[in-house]
């Protein structure tokens, strides 16, 4: 164990000391980290240990995933969204359910043995996108802002819209509703999962920013110490809004979203640290994850990785291009947004929500998303720099 700690510990401080220059190459941390858990787990040389189950999986990559989405909503705050909205409104309204529609039609046709219900559940563990993989292109000085953001928003807020889905099908294949109540139990799902999870969200936020002004105000604790109180109140709201029936992920992105509107041009170090403290628990998610992905991964096919490479590009890409429809933007920047939408710790959750259903199919979705994720991962880790460089200095073609 110590052993393992010791080798987390050394990975952490060589890609702290060389995060500079990974953010300007090639490379990215999500994909140095899982490269990393591979080699040195079971299936590398065997020096790295991980003795996790499917579901502590699962909960490290909610907490994180929790933690991510709070603070890149207070980096966007409303203030700023509501200034260019158009990209997160049409690619969640319009963008998002023709991905789940594309997503379920493919699957069925390309794996006959999924039965629709199943094919269903593919298309939602794949259709949220991840802002901690997209970090790279979200961060970059030189993406347009209103794209930056859109897709931060984006990605904030589609994991949570796609619960509702998730838990509609889990439910059809439990035979938890039947034929005549479906419309009503969907309605039911949407309505307590995204308003549940927004209320508590904003409640959430609103009660530790107040807690916190006003222990500054006394002095009884330091700026530099906002960080842990931030981190608190994103966990808060993710756990309550969970354990009171809602999406924890729109609590979080929402709660993140009101607090940011409250901190803006305030303590700009201190959400700073916080946000790094976030991706770094994003990083030793996909070193767990890479030193698992064999004992995932059973008997993968041609057909799962032209799925993955499907779900990629034209699963994705389409839709959004039909979505940005007569906004301002340029083919060009369509593409690039509807190329960086990364697959990453949504997908992993839901996942092992499906698997754990224990399916007819459920390996070969397993399979599926986990192909899917490791190929996002190198596709848009590699990609996100020079992309970003091309859309900032080549002329924009309409």
């Amino acid at each position: 164990m110590y052993l393992s700690i010791a080798l987390i510990a050394g990975c952490t401080l060589l890609y702290g000391c060389l995060a500079g220059r990974i953010e300007k190459s090639w490379l990215s941390g999500p994909l140095l980290f899982l490269v990393a858990g591979y080699l040195l787990g079971e299936h590398g040389i065997g020096l790295l240990v991980i003795d996790a189950s499917l579901e502590s999986i699962r909960m490290i990559a909610e907490l994180t995933l929790a933690i991510v989405l709070f603070n890149d909503a207070t980096g966007i705050g409303l203030r700023l969204l509501k200034h260019r909205p158009q990209i997160p409104i049409r690619t969640l309204l319009l963008g998002l359910p023709l991905t789940l529609l594309f997503g379920s039609l493919i699957a069925k046709v390309i794996f006959p043995q999924l039965s629709l219900i199943e094919a269903a559940l593919l298309g939602i563990i794949l259709a949220p996108t991840d802002a901690a993989l997209g970090l790279a292109v979200i961060k970059n000085p030189i993406v347009p802002q209103d794209i930056s953001r859109g897709l931060n928003a984006e990605s904030g807020l589609n994991d949570g819209i796609c619960v509702p889905f998730l838990v509609v099908c889990l439910a059809l294949v439990n035979g938890h509703t039947n034929d005549s109540n479906i419309g009503l139990f969907a309605f039911k799902a949407f309505l307590s999962e995204i308003g549940i999870g927004a209320i508590v969200g904003a409640l959430s936020s609103a009660l530790g920013w107040l807690l916190c002004r006003h222990a500054i105000k006394q002095q009884w604790i330091p700026e530099r110490w906002l960080t842990v109180p931030t981190m608190s109140i994103a966990l808060m709201a993710f756990s309550l809004a969970q354990a009171l029936g809602g999406s924890g992920f729109i609590a979080a992105f929402c709660g993140g979203l009101l607090f940011g509107e409250r901190i803006q041009g305030a303590y700009t170090a201190e959400m700073e640290e916080s946000t790094i403290n976030g991706e770094m628990l994003s990083l030793l998610t996909w070193l767990i994850f890479g030193a698992l992905t064999m004992n995932i991964l059973t008997d993968t096919t041609w057909r799962q990785v032209a799925y993955g490479i499907l779900s990629l590009t034209v699963i994705r890409m389409v839709p959004v291009i039909i979505s940005l429809a007569g906004t301002s933007l340029n083919f060009k920047q369509k593409v690039f947004i509807g190329w960086f939408g990364p697959r990453g710790l949504a997908s992993v959750v839901f996942a092992i929500m499906v698997f754990e259903q224990q399916l007819p199919n459920s390996q070969v979705i397993l399979n599926i998303a986990t192909v899917t994720i490791l190929l996002s991962v190198l596709l848009h880790g590699i990609s996100a720099y020079p992309a970003s460089q091309w859309l900032a200095t080549n002329k924009a073609t309409r």
